[in-house]
């Protein structure tokens, strides 16, 4: 059975290494975030430096993730002192699964704080494709499915939860998806 792939890809305002309280604010609550994540029922695995090393991405070894890669439009460092970012690549059992992760819980928190974090830009900052049982997503993919979403829009390639698709690429039509009015900002 395909099992959905999920790229998360944002700019902070900051880099990592900056001591500011928002910076350490982010980190710490990233970390619950991630923690409770990987007890979400339907959350199978997400790609870890195989060294574990916090904020490291350009020069870890991802293992079967594959090399890090960043979309085209990320201008900021490259560096452990420089680096601006906040990505993830994540699979799933299920869309719901990975959606209700994302819209409850530490995770919304999360989001409702997201712009305190990360610079607004007009590219999307996550996308999801299906892939086949035992396949494990690239963070290429990742950029390129990215990419190809901000390029074209949602296709069954490339999709977000608000327009998503079936692993038959119909379309998912799921009901309640994301938060209600109001709860998110």
């Amino acid at each position: 059975m395909p099992r959905l792939a999920l790229y998360t890809f944002g700019v902070l305002k900051s880099p990592l290494a900056d001591p500011a309280p928002l910076t350490r604010e982010f980190y710490e609550t990233g970390e619950a975030v991630y923690r409770k994540i990987s007890q979400h029922p339907g959350y199978l695995a997400r790609a870890e430096a195989a060294d574990g090393d916090r904020g490291v991405f350009f020069e870890a070894d991802w293992g079967a993730w594959g090399e890090f890669a960043v979309p085209a439009w990320y201008g900021k460092g490259r560096t452990g002192e420089t680096i601006a970012l906040a990505t993830t690549l994540s699979l799933w059992a299920d869309l719901r699964p990975a959606v209700d992760a994302v819209y409850t819980g530490l995770h919304r928190e999360a989001l409702n704080r997201r712009h305190d974090w990360f610079e607004r830009t007009a590219h999307p900052n996550y996308v999801c494709w299906w892939v086949p049982d035992g396949v494990i997503p690239t963070w290429e993919d990742g950029v390129s499915r990215l990419e190809h979403l901000h390029d074209h829009g949602s296709a069954p390639h490339a999709f977000t939860f608000h327009h998503s698709f079936a692993p038959d690429g119909t379309p998912a039509g799921l009901k309640g998806i994301g938060p209600k009015s109001g709860q998110v900002r």
